[in-house]
């Protein structure tokens, strides 16, 4: 929007750091350290304290994806754990378990994991070995269950509110990080709820004031209803489907709300009262948190006042957070319209499953790094609508975006080198304009750009813009010849790289060709550093060009030519520049990543050589086939049916040629047996004559 719209963007991001959420992922975490900072050994009591945790998660959790039949009664868990772990391996069993919990195989696959730590624990125990050591790793492998065990038993000791910050504080800092290296833009404004509860007690409070909320038990409800009744408002602007949707309305409360005292299912809380072990801070109605809708709100409101342009988020957050928001900040401001446009992005999908941090299907930045550039990975999100859902996938990595990846890079260097050709070979004019119909393509090209983007960001469309320019351009480079007009290709492909580095797919000046280059440190360049390594090869071959002139052999024309592709071929290479040879006779120069040009010259030497032996081999399976026809014939025809050439006995008698007449026993052979003998006879015969004739020639 900023850099291709220019419209002028605040961007306010906030960080809800006091969440249901929070608390329960840092409380059990936290409970489990301070566990394993007080363990000194493996011991039995230790073994049994997992044991027992371990039958309250087959209990609780893998008891929810069971048949009534396949539960096992309390007591009883470790000799029903055998026959469930035969049954998982049934596919259709495990389905249905699936279809009653879709988190039974991360359930089962904990329960697994702490049983076979456990019993490693016991046999180690037997051994008589009570390390530390020992006992970390039992603690280790059973964290997860070991964990929401201690959550359920001492949860109401953690109480200081700084404790759940000091986790929010790290994962934030993490991902300032990862949006860093993925080069998204940093926020112009970074609000977090841990610095704005005053503002939020005084923002339910005047809305209360409103009329539009009311206090039960400690805790403050949003009054859906007086706030819909009323002249000017509506409540579930997005999805008004989804007004009585319990599942949806519950979801939004969070895991460790209890609804106490609100009128209706649809009232949402601005203030919770806490329980024993979440954090709370004072407040008119006693102590509490915020509401989790109310804390984006009080922020936004801070930085917005009563209105804002563009409020963006995931699709699952429009009903109720988004739709609450809205009625919350309308009721405060007392304004009919708080947010003039949601953004609504569709889900993230690994592999064709919907990405979630609790099924364990999830991918983390760090990992998607590993084998792939923040380019590639910002290219796979632009290939698809960001209202819809986003599949990420190794086969969409490895196929369309390096496919697309690799067709601007050979673009972007073939029109360099071109640029470069022409501007060191520059001609006056030779009285031809050279106006070309992709030109004016290039205007109609950038039309339909921006009618893309106009399209609700219709960023999948304008790669293809992209994409049909690269092609069209191409199609014209390679079929203009000397009549190619340069400033025209050039001009193309510096608004295509302009429009890549607009999608923050690189850096650089608009002049530049290409994707642009990432800002690196450095000081005053180094020319000498830079230019050598180019100059010694010059220099080089400048030196071998002079001796075969002055030496005037008869080879020095033949030998010249092998000095040029040495250059070429060779030295060149690792500089990382490519010489093409034109039909023209002047070499069009391109500046190429070394690698890429050593992996190319490597495959081709490779395909030579493989060629080459493939050659070598055709040839000695050729030559083994004529000895072995050769000595064949070694055997003159007259002794060819007899013994040692065939079985003794086989025939007992010949006619002057060595043709067999009669059989072992004495008996003619049959009018077939001799036209077969005569045949091998002839063909033995024609064998043994180009014996003699490779011999005498041989000799």
């Amino acid at each position: 929007m900023t850099d291709y719209f220019g419209y002028d963007v605040h961007f306010v991001m906030n960080i809800t750091d006091i969440d249901d959420k929070v608390t329960t992922i840092y409380n059990p975490n936290y409970l489990l350290e301070n566990f394993r900072a007080d363990t000194k050994a493996l011991s039995p009591k230790l073994v049994d304290h997992i044991l027992s945790a371990w039958r309250s998660h087959v209990q609780r959790k893998v008891s929810k994806g069971l048949s009534e039949s396949d539960c096992p009664a309390e007591g009883e868990e470790e000799s029903v754990w055998t026959q469930l772990t035969e049954q998982i391996q049934d596919k259709a069993w495990k389905q249905e378990c699936l279809k009653r919990d879709e988190k039974f195989d991360m359930h089962f696959s904990s329960a697994a994991r702490t049983l076979s730590a456990i019993r490693t624990a016991q046999s180690r125990l037997n051994d008589g070995e009570t390390g530390l050591d020992a006992a970390y790793q039992l603690i280790d492998e059973s964290r997860d269950i070991l964990a929401q065990s201690l959550d359920s038993q001492l949860s109401a000791t953690v109480t200081d509110p700084v404790i759940p910050r000091s986790l929010a504080a790290f994962w934030e800092g993490q991902f300032f990080n990862n949006m860093a290296r993925l080069r998204v833009r940093e926020p112009d404004t970074i609000t977090r709820v841990t610095e704005y509860v005053p503002e939020i007690v005084a923002f339910v409070e005047k809305i209360m004031h409103n009329g539009y909320a009311y206090e039960a038990e400690g805790s403050v409800y949003f009054d859906t209803k007086a706030f819909d009744n009323a002249e000017g408002h509506n409540y579930a602007k997005l999805e008004p489907w989804s007004k009585g949707n319990r599942e949806l309305l519950e979801d939004g409360e969070g895991a460790l709300s209890k609804k106490s005292g609100s009128r209706s299912a649809s009232d949402f809380a601005l203030w919770k009262a806490s329980k024993p072990g979440e954090p709370s801070w004072p407040s008119p109605w006693g102590p509490g948190r915020p509401g989790w809708h109310i804390e984006c709100s009080v922020m936004a409101s801070a930085i917005f006042d009563d209105n804002m342009d563009i409020h963006s988020g995931g699709i699952d957050l429009a009903f109720p957070h988004h739709d609450n928001e809205m009625a919350q900040s309308e009721a405060y401001h007392d304004c009919g319209s708080w947010v003039n446009y949601f953004i609504h992005t569709g889900h993230l999908h690994i592999e064709g499953l919907k990405m979630s941090k609790s099924l364990k299907n999830f991918i983390t930045v760090d990992e998607i790094l590993e084998k792939h550039t923040a380019r590639q990975l910002r290219l796979a999100f632009l290939t698809q609508l960001w209202n819809a859902k986003v599949d990420f996938s190794e086969s969409l990595m490895t196929g369309e975006v390096r496919g697309l990846e690799l067709t601007l890079n050979n673009f972007f260097t073939v029109v360099r080198a071109l640029v470069n050709q022409a501007r060191a070979d520059f001609t006056k004019s030779d009285g031809r304009h050279h106006y070309d119909a992709l030109e004016s393509e290039l205007t109609d090209y950038q039309s339909k750009f921006r009618a893309a983007l106009c399209d609700s960001f219709n960023t999948p469309a304008a790669l293809d813009i992209l994409r049909d320019l690269v092609s069209r351009t191409n199609v014209y480079i390679n079929s203009r010849g000397k009549n190619l007009n340069v400033s025209v290709v050039e001009n193309c492909a510096r608004w295509i790289g302009q429009m890549l580095r607009m999608f923050g797919l690189g850096e650089g000046e608009n002049s530049e060709i290409g994707w642009g280059q990432n800002d690196h440190e450095g000081g005053i360049i180094n020319r000498e550093e830079i230019l050598m390594p180019y100059l010694r090869q010059l220099s080089s071959f400048r030196d071998g060009v002079r001796r075969l002139a002055i030496e005037k052999s008869d080879s020095a024309l033949k030998d010249i030519l092998a000095l040029c592709d040495k250059l070429r071929d060779v030295d060149l290479i690792p500089l990382g520049v490519a010489l093409d040879d034109q039909e023209d006779g002047k070499a069009l120069v391109k500046l190429v990543p070394p690698a890429d040009l050593i992996r190319a010259r490597d495959e081709k030497r490779a395909q030579a050589e493989a060629k080459l032996a493939k050659k070598a081999a055709a040839a000695e399976a050729e030559r083994l086939k004529r000895q072995q026809k050769l000595e064949r014939g070694r055997v003159p025809p007259q002794e060819f049916f007899k013994p040692p050439n065939v079985g003794e006995g086989t025939y007992s008698s010949w006619d002057d040629d060595g043709i067999p007449l009669t059989d072992k026993d004495g008996k003619e052979l049959s009018r077939n047996q001799v036209k077969k003998v005569r045949k091998d006879w002839e063909t033995q015969k024609k064998l043994h004559g180009e014996y003699l004739a490779w011999k005498d020639k041989s000799d």
